[in-house]
């Protein structure tokens, strides 16, 4: 684990151009330590997004994504991540992004580069009466004396505070609901890059996506056994954010079945834009809930 978390995310997104230029361009990036030494999702996801954006050659932000976890990843190899520059359009470019180690893919992503425009402009309004980032606990307070586990290094060495609404769900969960709003800032200030800011909101989406999952049948991950997993992640970008000030993260698991679960976010700034929506289906397999089933 590294010292300065917002500096080694940093790292991991500066990706190496190789300069090869067959059908495809190259680039080449480092992993992050993770638990169990599995590339986090997130990190994939937001390398990938940051390969393509660096073949988009106008002003053209990124305003949709969808990508597929196909292996997971390991911590202690190198990434290559290989941009096919599908389509370039007068208004909207096209990219695909697959990631490689050992020789195989780990992710496959396809993303949608739009210029600025005009257009009708509407959001669902940002949840009222919910509590200040500020007053809710920190994920050590929340740990308590758990923190001075090794296990605990996932959720206190994080480039992100994460704070939710109704307590977090390391330990337990007070009462079953598939709803869960958390409060997210980097711990740290990010440079003026928007392309970099859109990056770093697709890595920390991925981190709470199957909680609501998980809470919706009281089960938090300290549950012996528990397996959870991102199988596919799709992104929408509606307006620009930083991620280095508080952002308030509403999602929803609408289903369950299966051994996977599904659920949607949205992304809403401290001034009640919405600037990002998120959905996710992720594999949940939980033993006593299997066994139940089994009986």
């Amino acid at each position: 684990m590294t010292p300065d978390p917002v500096h080694d995310l940093l790292r991991v997104l500066d990706l190496v151009d190789t300069g090869a230029r067959t059908s495809e361009d190259i680039f080449t990036g480092p992993s992050q330590w993770s638990p169990l030494g599995r590339v986090f999702g997130g990190q994939v996801l937001a390398q990938s997004i940051m390969a393509a954006t660096r073949t988009i050659e106008d002003e053209r932000p990124v305003h949709s994504m969808h990508g597929y976890f196909l292996r997971p990843g390991d911590v202690d190899a190198p990434i290559t991540f290989s941009v096919d520059r599908i389509h370039d359009g007068r208004s909207f470019s096209t990219r695909r992004t697959q990631a490689y180690q050992h020789g195989r893919p780990i992710l496959s992503l396809i993303a949608s580069f739009q210029s600025e425009d005009d257009g009708v402009d509407h959001q669902l309004p940002m949840p009222a009466d919910l509590p200040d980032p500020d007053s809710l606990p920190t994920a050590l307070e929340s740990l308590g004396r758990v923190a001075e586990l090794p296990e605990a290094a996932w959720a206190l060495g994080r480039p992100f505070d994460i704070r939710h609404v109704d307590g977090g769900i390391y330990l337990s969960v007070d009462q079953p609901t598939p709803h869960q709003a958390v409060w997210l800032r980097s711990t740290g200030p990010l440079p003026d890059d928007p392309a970099l800011h859109r990056a770093a909101l697709a890595y920390v989406s991925d981190y709470t996506m199957l909680e609501p999952v998980m809470r919706a049948h009281g089960v938090s991950w300290a549950t012996p056994g528990i397996r959870v997993a991102s199988l596919d992640h799709a992104m929408w970008w509606h307006r620009d954010a930083r991620v280095d000030d508080w952002l308030l993260y509403v999602q929803e698991s609408t289903n369950a079945h299966g051994g996977r679960g599904l659920t949607h976010g949205r992304i809403y700034d401290r001034q009640g834009r919405l600037v990002a929506s998120v959905a996710q289906e992720g594999m949940t397999r939980i033993p006593e809930l299997r066994r139940d089933a089994d009986d």
